[in-house]
């Protein structure tokens, strides 16, 4: 990763967004101070995927959606709305 200070990314903005496109990554220093990151967006993506999947907000995918969609809907014994409204009460 390479750091570069507010200066020198202004003066080279060009060769560094070569960088980052290549795959690197651009730490942005001033005075010393990390204060912005430069990646390639597929990255900063996967990140936060996985940084999610750490903390059990999502869990990875294992299939193809379009064989869910595909299935008939679940016959339920019971009515949704029914329970919905009876769930809800007097807040409505």
């Amino acid at each position: 990763m390479t750091s570069v200070s507010i200066t020198d990314l202004e003066a080279n903005l060009s060769r560094y967004i070569r960088e980052v496109r290549d795959g690197g990554e651009i730490e942005v220093l001033d005075r010393g101070s990390l204060v912005a990151r430069i990646t390639p967006p597929e990255k900063v993506q996967k990140d936060a995927l996985d940084a999610l999947v750490r903390e059990g907000v999502l869990t990875q995918g294992r299939g193809c959606a379009r064989k869910v969609l595909e299935r008939p809907p679940m016959k339920l014994p019971f009515s949704l709305l029914e329970t919905l409204l009876e769930e809800r009460g007097d807040q409505l």
